[in-house]
């Protein structure tokens, strides 16, 4: 059990920014489900603290749990819910990986769900058929996330083709605008909540990558304040600092080329053969890259 422990542990340190996206929301949905079943065997409600993890409609009851238009996209109601946006986040990630970056991957995620979730509750507070319901409705799970990364990596490349089992080869731009329409069409006849939020995901991707293609990359903005946010967090060195000698220009810039030139290499033998073909060593060049 140990060595199972400590292999999924390097997994999750070693792999792509994608790959910890899937294994938290695996994991988030093992562990309430673990916790569900000691709940029914020790007769303890664990609903109360749930709902305190979900996004609620309601201002008032929002404004006690901020903390939910985090948490709310990294729950799921039971295991298909979770099978489906999970197949769907390893399809739509890994194209969005070929041509973007880990952080404007995590970003999309980030920002998709918050997106969807703002839309969710706007739509319960002034849309009339929906205000009699505000004071339970609640939304959860990574659909709004997950169609922000589609429809952004299907804005960027929309001819991007997909072949599909026994349909055949399909164009990226397509597969977005079936999502997108199947959701609009499905508000009325139930889960409203959610299908309104899958679209707030989908404006914002699509709006993140307009904006991308005119030069504003939103995702840095928000990764300088994901690492302030980090380091407030981070206990303070006792260390004394040691100032080194700083590198030379024609030096930084020729160590600069060859990481990307193995970078490259590396995404390259992605976009050729899979992720899952990469060496430990080029795994490691690729987890190192990510976080520069």
């Amino acid at each position: 059990m140990a060595s199972i422990l400590n292999n999924l542990k390097q997994e999750f340190k070693q792999g792509t920014i994608l790959n910890k996206l899937i294994y938290i929301n695996v994991g988030v949905f093992l562990l309430f489900s673990i916790l569900g079943v000691f709940s029914f065997m020790f007769n303890f409600n664990i609903h109360p603290f749930l709902d305190r993890l979900y996004l609620p409609a309601n201002n008032s009851t929002l404004l006690t749990q901020p903390w939910a238009f985090i948490t709310y996209m990294f729950l799921h109601n039971d295991f298909l819910h979770l099978l489906f946006n999970m197949i769907w986040l390893h399809f739509g990630g890994k194209i969005f990986l070929q041509h973007l970056n880990p952080k404007q991957l995590l970003s999309t995620y980030i920002i998709g769900g918050i997106s969807g979730g703002l839309l969710f509750i706007i739509a319960y507070n002034y849309i009339p058929a929906l205000t009699m319901y505000t004071q339970n409705a609640q939304a959860l799970g990574a659909s709004a996330s997950v169609l922000a990364i589609v429809v952004a990596i299907a804005t960027y490349t929309p001819n991007y083709s997909v072949r599909f089992p026994f349909i055949g080869i399909i164009k990226l731009k397509h597969i977005a605008i079936f999502c997108v329409v199947l959701d609009v069409l499905s508000i009325p006849q139930g889960n409203t909540g959610g299908h309104i939020a899958h679209l707030g995901g989908a404006l914002f991707g699509y709006f993140y990558i307009k904006q991308l293609q005119k030069g504003n990359d939103y995702s840095i903005g928000f990764t300088k304040w994901m690492n302030s946010l980090a380091n407030v967090f981070q206990p303070k060195s006792k260390l004394k600092t040691v100032h080194k000698r700083s590198k030379s220009d024609k030096q930084f810039n020729k160590e600069k080329t060859e990481q990307q030139k193995a970078v490259d290499l590396v995404l390259e033998k992605i976009s050729k053969s899979g992720y899952e073909s990469l060496s430990k060593e080029e795994k490691a060049t690729l987890f190192s890259a990510s976080k520069k």
